[in-house]
């Protein structure tokens, strides 16, 4: 009698691990990789998924700092030259949002997309 419960026991545990991994894959997507090479984005147009968080992993090619900027979210963070940060978005509604390099406002620019 013990050894079935033991078992059932197990096997409860090790579902319970794997619906734990698959929430945490959902409450973290992998990143969306996005470069400034010659204060510009690459790439400019950003595609997320909506109702779902998303995940910005900046990286700054170039030699000066740069400050990842989406208004319309109070989104602000700072990469420094060579560098890289992340940035979270929160669940979007279906949208254009523009972000852009504050720092070169006149060329660093993209939109991100949620649909």
């Amino acid at each position: 009698m013990i050894a079935p419960v033991r078992t059932l026991a197990i096997g409860l545990l090790l579902g319970s691990n794997l619906l734990g991994t698959t929430a945490q894959a959902e409450d973290h997507p992998p990143p969306i990789v996005v470069s400034l090479r010659n204060h510009q984005f690459f790439p400019a147009e950003i595609h997320v998924p909506t109702g779902k968080p998303a995940f910005l992993h900046v990286v700054n090619e170039d030699a000066t700092p740069e400050e990842f900027e989406v208004r319309q979210l109070a989104i602000e963070k700072v990469i420094a030259a060579g560098g890289s940060g992340e940035v979270r978005l929160r669940p979007l509604g279906p949208g254009r949002y523009a972000f852009i390099g504050e720092f070169h406002a006149d060329t660093a620019t993209g939109t991100i997309i949620a649909e």
